[in-house]
């Protein structure tokens, strides 16, 4: 029986890839750069992705993201700009972006009327604190785990059982029952980070579909393409 629910936020909760987009088209009129057009997202995503993919093998820091994306993309692009600078810009306006994405507020309070609902991030701990709160998210979730804040990124081990020892902590502070890792389940875009890191963790995983791709992974123990698809599963 469920108890906890771990839910991953950016392109699950929010919608990184629209905001992505809003920037570049935004910040390249802002630099004076050339026009933004839309399979300069694609590019993006594949070196964006390919960092990720690294820092969660613990191979770069979230420092070096920051640092080495954007020129990557210039460069792939063949804009002459400032990597380094377009970060400082891209990251200070995400601070005070969150496009939800549809349902995902109907599927929390759905959530929260039910279970334990928790946030599983991996990001910088102020921006994503501050994304939840004017997003209304944080209004559902018990805990917000935040990489930098908890010093481990998914997909590893730790991060779950550092969640979950939280969570543990907190109930039995409240003379409440603990909660085992068969009795969690986390909900996520990243087949890598969300659904790897958990199932490694003994814990069970959802995966959100967010492209409607069809397809089923069979590391994932459910798939859905939608939020309003929640209630069919828990």
């Amino acid at each position: 029986m469920i108890k906890l629910v771990l839910v991953d936020v950016d392109n699950t909760l929010l919608d990184f890839d629209e905001y992505v987009k809003y920037a570049m088209r935004t910040g390249f009129d802002k630099f004076g750069f050339k026009t933004y057009e839309n399979w300069m997202y694609d590019e993006f995503c594949t070196i964006n992705h390919g960092f990720w993919r690294a820092y969660e093998k613990g191979e770069v820091s979230y420092e070096q993201i920051l640092s080495g994306r954007w020129n990557a993309v210039f460069e792939k692009l063949g804009i002459d700009g400032d990597g380094v600078e377009f970060e400082k810009f891209f990251k200070g306006t995400l601070f005070n972006n969150a496009i939800l994405i549809d349902g995902a507020i109907e599927g929390l309070e759905y959530l929260a009327g039910k279970y334990l609902v928790c946030t599983a991030t991996n990001g910088p701990m102020l921006q994503q604190k501050n994304r939840l709160s004017i997003s209304g998210i944080d209004k559902f979730t018990a805990f917000d785990f935040i990489s930098e804040e908890m010093g481990v990124q998914k997909p590893k081990r730790e991060f779950f059982e550092l969640a979950l020892d939280t969570v543990n902590k907190f109930l039995k502070e409240r003379e409440e029952k603990e909660i085992e890792n068969s009795e969690v389940i986390m909900i996520g875009d990243s087949l890598s980070s969300d659904i790897g890191g958990a199932k490694n963790a003994g814990i069970k995983t959802c995966y959100y579909d967010k492209y409607n791709t069809g397809i089923k992974p069979d590391s994932a123990d459910f798939t859905v393409s939608a939020w309003s698809e929640i209630k069919s599963i828990l």
